[in-house]
Order: C-alpha cells, then sequence, then structure tokens
C-alpha cells in the first residue's frame, strides 16, 4: 500500500505529467500535490476541480443515475485533465488529480496508471 506522497510521485511519473494532487471534496483542500508551476496552480485547481466533482454528483442524483464516476476527462487545446474519484472506504470523499501536457502524454496509459495508483493508495 502507498501513502499520499509515494501515490502523487508515481503520477508525477506518467509521461507528460505537470502535476498531481490529491483533493477532498467536502473541503476543497488538497491533502498533497506533486509538480505545478506557476501557469498550473495546484491549489486552486484543487478548488476548482471539486466545484467539477460536486456538480456532476448532483446532476447524477438528480437524474436518478446508478453507478459511480470512474474518472472526468477535461480536455484543453494544450493539456489533459484527469479527475479520479477515490472508491475504497478509505478514500470517500477524495479524488486524484492529474494534469497532463497532451503533446507528451498518452491518455489511455495516463488513466490506466492512476487506475493503479487509486488501487495501491492506502489515506
Amino acid at each position: 500500500m502507498a501513502n499520499t506522497d509515494i501515490a502523487l510521485k508515481e503520477a508525477m511519473m506518467i509521461e507528460g505529467a505537470l502535476g498531481a494532487a490529491l483533493v477532498d471534496y467536502n473541503s476543497g483542500l488538497a491533502l498533497g500535490t506533486a509538480g505545478g508551476s506557476r501557469e498550473l496552480d495546484l491549489t486552486a485547481a484543487s478548488a476548482g476541480n471539486t466545484d467539477v466533482v460536486r456538480a456532476k454528483l448532483r446532476t447524477m442524483e438528480m437524474l436518478k443515475l446508478d453507478g459511480a464516476i470512474e474518472d472526468i476527462l477535461i480536455t484543453l487545446t494544450g493539456q489533459y485533465h484527469i479527475i479520479r474519484p477515490l472508491t475504497g472506504r478509505s478514500g470517500q470523499g477524495l479524488f486524484l488529480y492529474l494534469a497532463l501536457d497532451r503533446g507528451r502524454a498518452n491518455l489511455a496509459m495516463a488513466r490506466r496508471k492512476l487506475l493503479l495508483i487509486e488501487q495501491e493508495l492506502d489515506v
């Protein structure tokens, strides 16, 4: 089982990774971050992506949709942003956030690696 720091370091080893965070979507606070830059403020991204997760959960509830969010993909002209809510009991209310350089990343491989990181994460 990996702790938060190890999980975020592994996320940053994904080809094209620009920044990663483990976020509590009840509070919007990042429990840990790795990477980031002046152009990618992970604190602001964590809070903003919390709104995205909450909005999707509300929409699913209104539509009475069964199931859970596997991941949310936001595609920008130069980046991919992946939001992956944790599914384990210890991860309830948390999500992994990963920003990728679109020109260097393999989206399918990044999603797969993020799933594996989630499965090993012990919060």
